[in-house]
């Protein structure tokens, strides 16, 4: 098997508290031919101080560091949610990475140590462009462990979605009226989109996208035809009005139609961990 540079952006907005156990989760992995593009959104915390020391500290990792340019005027809702987080980040680090094949940490996360290879294993495996698994919440004493994806596959030979499954999954996800009406749709107010009486027409099943999507594994290649949207742009948002995440993997699913999903959770959310159950979890640890 090959052993091609893979780009890990790291997007990253006021994460002093955490980011220094995102990037170790990263500079950890088991898939050694990394780079770590990290793109700072205005953070006003100590955010760039950890990243400078952790590229001292780590002299022959490529640790590259870009303060977002530009803020995004539509960031925030009428009702002041953040509905555009990170979209301009991932498209900034998208636009400067070298890698062949290109993934995502987010700032508050943490990736299992053997993420990246798996995913990469899984794009060989099933010559795929696009690769994504699955996730779990954060339990601290995970956060410098394996996942032993083998054993959970074997107990779980269901656990893979094929790229015409997710072909028409991304399709049933569309709006009644999106496919006719093309630059238009990005002309009607969000808030009209959502109203009752004619939601239907812009929105599909709500279903998220089957794995977890703020960490796919995909060629660079994808991006001279699929970036992230402005959410008066998208066409697969959440109903809240965000989902750039849901729009961008359901975006590949269905321009390239060589999409696969392995529900194999490499990738932990930091979450509330009395919400999740993880013993069913704790014979994969490694």
């Amino acid at each position: 098997m090959s052993n091609p540079l893979i780009s890990v952006i790291l997007p990253t907005h006021n994460n002093s508290s955490t980011i220094k156990e995102a990037i170790t989760s990263i500079i950890n992995q088991t898939y050694k031919n990394l780079e770590i593009v990290i793109v700072d959104d205005k953070s006003t915390d100590d955010t760039r101080e950890i990243v400078k020391n952790m590229q001292e500290e780590n002299p022959n990792k490529k640790i590259l560091y870009y303060l977002l340019p530009f803020d995004d005027p539509a960031r925030f809702n009428k009702r002041g949610r953040n509905i555009n987080a990170g979209y301009s980040a991932r498209n900034y680090g998208l636009e400067r990475v070298s890698g062949e094949w290109v993934t995502f940490q987010d700032a508050d996360d943490v990736s299992f140590l053997n993420r990246i290879e798996w995913q990469y294993k899984f794009a060989q495996k099933y010559n795929s462009i696009h690769i994504c698994t699955n996730a779990i919440f954060l339990k601290k004493e995970w956060s410098e462990k394996k996942f032993d994806v083998e054993k959970y596959l074997a107990d779980n030979p269901d656990h893979i979605t094929n790229s015409e499954e997710l072909y028409k999954m991304a399709k049933k996800a569309k709006g009644i009226i999106i496919p006719f009406l093309g630059k238009l749709n990005s002309k009607i107010p969000f808030g009209l989109k959502t109203s009752r009486v004619i939601n239907k027409l812009f929105f599909g099943n709500l279903d998220p996208y089957p794995a977890a999507a703020n960490s796919p594994l995909f060629k660079k290649e994808i991006f001279k035809k699929v970036k992230f949207r402005q959410t008066q742009y998208r066409i697969w948002p959440s109903f809240v009005g965000r989902g750039a995440d849901r729009d961008f993997n359901f975006q590949i699913a269905e321009t390239f139609k060589n999409s696969v999903v392995i529900k194999a959770p490499l990738y932990m959310w930091r979450q509330d961990p009395n919400k999740f159950n993880f013993k069913e979890f704790e014979k994969y640890i490694i």
